[in-house]
């Protein structure tokens, strides 16, 4: 468990939180929202202790271990993968570093041994035995293959080197799990992966996301950062959204009854409830929605953007044509003989564990690099593109 209790943090003149108390408990997940620039990720700092508040203290449970989801890779170009993993432990880590160096003695004496075998009983019990393959199992969970394991960071590409941090993160089982952003340049199975790993998870997650559908698939709570203060609210992020919109609707109804303006809220609970998919997760958040307090649905101060697009033109019947598409780099073949039809209307993603082949493909159809084939557009389309960088 993780308590805030009465933290505020001002920088000069700006407030950013004032009187924050909360409890973030064992067997739940936390999702911090807010507005860009109100202070999640300045929040999650505070609770790593990268960040003194101005007032009020972080405290975790007796004996308990808190890990950070970092983006500092470049720190461990000279490390083997599968060490940075392990690594997540640090007291495990260390103790690992110091007993080889012991070994490693020429001039072993009895104080080292005896040494020795106090790290070898404390390396035992913090599950050291198993650590090396429970880190490859990350790894290779993440799709980072075994053959880099034990190659330096340096050697690995930047997205296998924010899977290995990832897998450090989670490395060891921490009681308190903070993860800003997790799934940043992560691809789509890895994702997949890393929600049913949260959803599994015991004990305590706190993240910051722009990923609904992710918050959606982990989250049994939002804690929303608004107005300098941070409240929680049950279940996942399209509940805390729908219900506080229905409450704002409410308020603004000035001409219903209380009575009426309770039983819709009732029933918006209750139909999102029955909704609830039947993993573990949905099943622990359905049972908190049955026992909420109708005046903890309070409405948000969130403004919500809108963007439409306008055409310049009413699109035809085609879209896109592609016939026996190739595309080579280098003289290496990155896909050959890929052909499919688009329609007016098709929202598509494209999806694959080998990035350069996705964004070859997009800049192939879009006329930005070489390829074999034909790609035909219809004569009545515009087109946007942005680029990957």
């Amino acid at each position: 468990m993780l308590t805030v209790s009465d933290v505020s943090l001002r920088f000069s003149d700006r407030k950013l939180f004032d009187d924050v108390n909360i409890k973030f408990t064992e067997g739940n997940t936390y999702g911090l929202i807010g507005a860009n620039g109100a202070g999640k990720s300045t929040f999650l700092k505070i609770l790593a202790g990268d960040i003194e508040p101005t007032t009020g203290h972080i405290s975790l449970g007796p004996d308990e271990r808190l890990s950070v989801l970092r983006q500092n890779h470049f720190d461990y170009e000279d490390e083997r993968a599968i060490d940075v993993v392990i690594m997540g432990n640090e007291k495990l880590y260390s103790i690992m570093k110091e007993k080889d160096a012991i070994y490693m003695k020429e001039d072993f004496s009895d104080e080292d041994g005896v040494r020795a075998a106090e790290l070898e009983g404390d390396f035992a019990e913090l599950g050291g035995w198993e650590a090396e393959s429970e880190a490859s199992q990350l790894l290779q969970n993440l799709n980072i293959p075994e053959e880099l394991h034990y190659q330096n960071m340096s050697e690995l590409a930047n997205g296998e080197k924010v899977k290995v941090l990832l897998a450090k993160a989670l490395f060891g089982k921490p009681d308190v799990l903070l993860l800003d952003e997790p799934t940043n340049g992560l691809d789509i199975q890895s994702i997949t992966w890393l929600e049913d790993f949260l959803i599994d998870f015991d004990n305590t997650v706190i993240v910051v996301s722009h990923d609904r559908h992710f918050l959606n698939k982990v989250c049994t709570h939002m804690a929303d950062l608004d107005f300098g203060k941070i409240k929680l609210y049950v279940g996942n992020y399209d509940f805390w959204k729908e219900s506080s919109e229905l409450a704002a609707k409410l308020l603004a109804d000035r001409n219903a009854k209380a009575e009426e303006k309770i039983k819709q809220l009732q029933e918006f609970v209750a139909r999102f409830s029955a909704n609830a998919s039947k993993s573990r997760q949905a099943t622990s958040r359905k049972k908190m929605l049955d026992k909420i307090e109708l005046e903890e649905i309070v409405p948000s101060s969130r403004k919500y953007p809108f963007i439409n697009f306008k055409a310049e033109r009413e699109i035809g019947n085609d879209l896109l044509t592609v016939e026996n598409l190739t595309v080579k780099i280098d003289g290496e073949t990155i896909f050959d003989n890929i052909s499919f039809i688009l329609r007016p209307g098709d929202k598509t993603a494209l999806i694959g564990q080998n990035d350069i082949q996705t964004t070859a493909l997009i800049r192939a159809i879009m006329g930005d690099i070489d390829y074999e084939g034909t790609v035909k557009w219809g004569v009545t389309t515009s087109r946007s593109y942005l680029p990957k960088r």
